[in-house]
Protein backbone atom coordinates (compact mmCIF):
# COMPACT_ATOMS: atom_id res chain seq x y z
CA UNK A 1 0.00 0.00 0.00
CA UNK A 2 1.44 3.51 -0.93
CA UNK A 3 1.33 6.44 1.76
CA UNK A 4 -1.06 8.91 1.18
CA UNK A 5 0.78 11.41 2.88
CA UNK A 6 3.98 13.01 2.21
CA UNK A 7 6.81 14.29 4.05
CA UNK A 8 10.02 16.73 4.00
CA UNK A 9 12.06 14.07 2.59
CA UNK A 10 9.83 12.55 -0.07
CA UNK A 11 9.82 16.63 -1.40
CA UNK A 12 13.97 16.80 -0.99
CA UNK A 13 14.17 13.28 -3.47
CA UNK A 14 11.94 14.94 -5.57
CA UNK A 15 13.37 18.32 -6.10
CA UNK A 16 16.80 18.04 -5.02
CA UNK A 17 16.52 20.87 -2.31
CA UNK A 18 17.16 20.39 1.16
CA UNK A 19 15.12 18.85 3.93
CA UNK A 20 14.25 22.57 5.71
CA UNK A 21 12.97 23.72 2.00
CA UNK A 22 10.57 20.32 2.30
CA UNK A 23 9.73 21.46 5.56
CA UNK A 24 8.95 25.00 4.61
CA UNK A 25 7.26 23.72 1.71
CA UNK A 26 4.87 21.82 3.53
CA UNK A 27 4.02 24.65 6.09
CA UNK A 28 3.04 26.91 2.45
CA UNK A 29 0.73 24.09 1.42
CA UNK A 30 -0.86 23.77 4.90
CA UNK A 31 -1.56 27.74 4.39
CA UNK A 32 -2.41 27.54 0.73
CA UNK A 33 -5.19 24.33 1.33
CA UNK A 34 -6.35 26.02 5.16
CA UNK A 35 -5.57 22.91 6.64
CA UNK A 36 -4.43 23.15 10.32
CA UNK A 37 -1.12 22.76 12.14
CA UNK A 38 -1.76 19.22 12.94
CA UNK A 39 -3.32 17.58 9.80
CA UNK A 40 -1.03 16.10 6.97
CA UNK A 41 -0.59 17.02 3.23
CA UNK A 42 -1.48 14.95 0.83
CA UNK A 43 0.66 13.52 -2.17
CA UNK A 44 -1.96 14.84 -4.30
CA UNK A 45 -1.91 18.06 -2.69
CA UNK A 46 1.90 18.07 -3.13
CA UNK A 47 1.54 17.69 -7.14
CA UNK A 48 -1.54 20.27 -7.30
CA UNK A 49 0.15 22.83 -5.26
CA UNK A 50 3.57 22.62 -7.26
CA UNK A 51 2.03 21.78 -11.09
CA UNK A 52 3.53 17.91 -10.98
CA UNK A 53 1.81 14.96 -12.37
CA UNK A 54 1.01 12.93 -9.91
CA UNK A 55 1.99 9.75 -11.69
CA UNK A 56 5.62 11.06 -12.21
CA UNK A 57 5.30 11.95 -8.39
CA UNK A 58 4.25 8.75 -7.31
CA UNK A 59 6.76 6.58 -9.66
CA UNK A 60 9.66 8.50 -8.20
CA UNK A 61 8.80 7.87 -4.68
CA UNK A 62 8.28 4.02 -5.18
Amino acid sequence: MNRLCIYPKDIQIITGKSDRYGRYLIKRIKEYFNKQQHQVVTVEEFCQYMGLQLEAVVSQLR
